[in-house]
């Protein structure tokens, strides 16, 4: 199957916003915020970069939480989607984030970027999302945004003034949705 890239609108910018992939639960992990990625998490993560390749949604600037499952889940991304880490800012504030916390993080990304993806946590990510696109359905799961799962958020052109319902949602791509 072809896909077409898709160029965010001129003065507008787009958010990738990327779940961290499954995480492994027995492991003797000090912390959670050292918990790896599951072995089903790993291959999600490569997945969703290829996902991102065939699609053209190649972010210009990421910035991702310093948690061990969200490091581990921009690698498998970045190794599928051959992105270079060197555009990667990582953030400890994106672990345990509340909304505005996740806004201060998004105000400091690069002005120039058209396209911008975070990597995080729930329940963050989804307040983050129900913010900027002034409310998401969630489906009959419950889990508006799974592991793996990405959304792609259309924004005005300044990442410092992202006020509620100011976005427009183009997509939600869960991980078990896509072909392998």
């Amino acid at each position: 199957m072809t896909r077409m890239a898709v160029e965010p609108p001129m003065n507008r910018r787009e958010l990738l916003i990327l779940r961290h992939a499954k995480s492994a639960w027995d492991t003797d992990a000090p912390a959670d915020f050292d918990r790896p990625l599951a072995l089903r998490g790993l291959r999600a993560s490569k997945r969703i970069g290829r996902y991102i390749t065939e699609t053209g949604l190649l972010p210009d600037a990421i910035v991702c939480s310093t948690a061990t499952r969200a490091v581990q889940t921009i690698h498998g991304v970045a190794r599928a989607a051959r992105l270079s880490l060197e555009s990667v800012r990582f953030e400890g504030a994106i672990y345990e984030a509340d909304l505005s916390t996740l806004l201060d993080v998004l105000g400091e990304c690069d002005p120039d970027a058209q396209r911008t993806m975070i990597v995080g946590h729930n329940p963050g990510l989804e307040y983050l999302l129900d913010h900027l696109a002034g409310g998401v359905p969630v489906p009959g799961d419950g889990k508006l945004l799974p592991t793996a799962a990405l959304a792609r958020v259309e924004l005005p052109g300044d990442w410092r003034r992202l006020e509620r319902g100011q976005g427009k949602l183009r997509g939600l791509t869960r991980v078990r949705d896509l072909d392998d």
